[in-house]
C-alpha cells in the first residue's frame, strides 16, 4: 500500500468533500499539520466541523480556514488568542462546542478506540454539563461525554518511516496522537522520512497502521504565538 505522496495536495485528492468533520493535531502553532491546512483551504472545502485544541492565532494555523469561512462549526478547549474566531462566535457566524483539553483528548482517543461514549467528573454542575446525562457513581456525580470520529484525521509528527510509524518531538506530541486515531483516514506531515528498520520500535508514538498517507513537510518556520524578551538595562 503506497502510503507517501508527492504534496498535501496530492494526500488530499480524494478525501476532502463539503460537510466533513476533520480531527487537527496541534496546541496553538506548536505541532500543527500547516502544509494540510494550507491545502485544505486552497481546496475551498467548507462547512467544516474540525475538533482541535485551538484554532490557531489569527491568519496562521486553522485560523487561515476561519478567515476564509471554511469552518461551520469548532469543537475546542481554547478560543483566546484567535480574534476571528471570536468575533465570528459573537456574530453568529460560528457554531462553537467548548471542551475541556482533558475531555477533548479523550473523547477523540475513545472514538479511535471504538468507544462510544465514557463519564467524567469534569465539567459537572457547569454549563459544559447541560444537555448530557448525569450518572452517580459512589455518591458522585458523573456526565456522559460521546467519543468522537472524524473522516479525517490530519497530524504533525516528527519522523516517520516509509511504512507510517511516527514519532512525535516534545510538546508536539500534544494532541497529535488521540486524533490521529479518531479519523477514518488519518494523513500525517512529518520533517523527515526514513527507511523501515531505521526507527527503534521502543520509540515509536504511533504505529504506522493508523496513517493511511503521509508527506514530507519540510522545511518549516518555527513560528512563536508570543515572543517574551527581558527589557534593555
Amino acid at each position: 500500500m503506497r502510503k507517501i505522496y508527492a504534496d498535501a495536495a496530492a494526500a488530499l485528492d480524494g478525501v476532502l468533500h463539503d460537510g466533513m468533520t476533520i480531527c487537527a493535531g496541534g496546541f496553538g502553532l506548536c505541532g500543527i499539520p500547516e502544509r494540510l491546512i494550507d491545502a485544505i483551504r486552497d481546496a475551498g472545502t467548507k462547512d467544516l466541523t474540525i475538533a482541535s485544541n485551538n484554532a490557531g492565532i489569527d491568519g496562521e494555523g486553522l485560523g487561515k480556514l476561519l478567515r476564509t469561512r471554511q469552518v461551520k462549526k469548532m469543537i475546542s478547549s481554547y478560543v483566546g488568542e484567535n480574534k476571528e474566531f471570536e468575533r465570528q462566535y459573537l456574530a453568529g457566524e460560528l457554531e462553537v462546542e467548548f471542551c475541556p483539553q482533558g475531555t477533548l483528548a479523550e473523547r477523540c482517543r475513545a472514538g479511535g478506540a471504538g468507544i462510544p461514549g465514557f463519564y467524567t467528573k469534569t465539567g459537572v454542575g457547569t454549563l459544559v454539563a447541560e444537555g448530557k446525562e448525569v450518572k452517580s457513581f459512589d455518591g458522585e456525580d458523573y456526565i456522559l461525554e460521546r467519543g468522537i470520529r472524524a473522516d479525517l484525521s490530519i497530524i504533525k509528527g516528527w519522523k516517520a518511516d516509509e511504512s507510517g510509524n511516527l514519532i512525535f518531538r516534545k510538546t508536539a506530541r500534544n494532541f497529535n496522537q488521540p486524533m490521529a486515531t479518531a479519523g477514518k483516514v488519518c494523513i500525517a506531515e512529518v520533517e523527515e522520512i526514513v527507511p523501515v528498520g531505521s526507527l527503534d520500535p521502543d520509540c515509536i508514538h504511533l504505529p504506522g497502521i493508523y496513517v493511511q498517507r503521509l508527506i514530507l513537510g519540510a522545511p518549516y518556520d518555527k513560528k512563536i504565538e508570543f515572543r517574551t524578551v527581558r527589557e534593555a538595562a
